[in-house]
């Protein structure tokens, strides 16, 4: 899957992003780098979902896909 990310320069200094396909997905760093090692974890946590909250009944199917 690719994604493409918004990079920002912070007004403070560092660097923070947000990815659009993602609503709510952002993140920040002091450096780029750090900012780059950020940006995946920000969008592994916005993806990951915890089944065990969504009502499944009997019939219903659990499957894990990559794109």
């Amino acid at each position: 899957m690719k994604l493409k990310i918004v990079i920002h320069e912070a007004e403070e200094g560092g660097y923070w992003a947000e990815v659009p396909s993602i609503p709510g997905c952002a993140t920040q760093g002091d450096s780029f780098d750090e900012l780059l090692s950020n940006i995946y974890e920000a969008v592994e946590g916005c993806l990951s979902v915890d089944v065990q909250d969504i009502a499944i009944s009997k019939n219903d199917k659990i499957m894990e896909i990559a794109v």
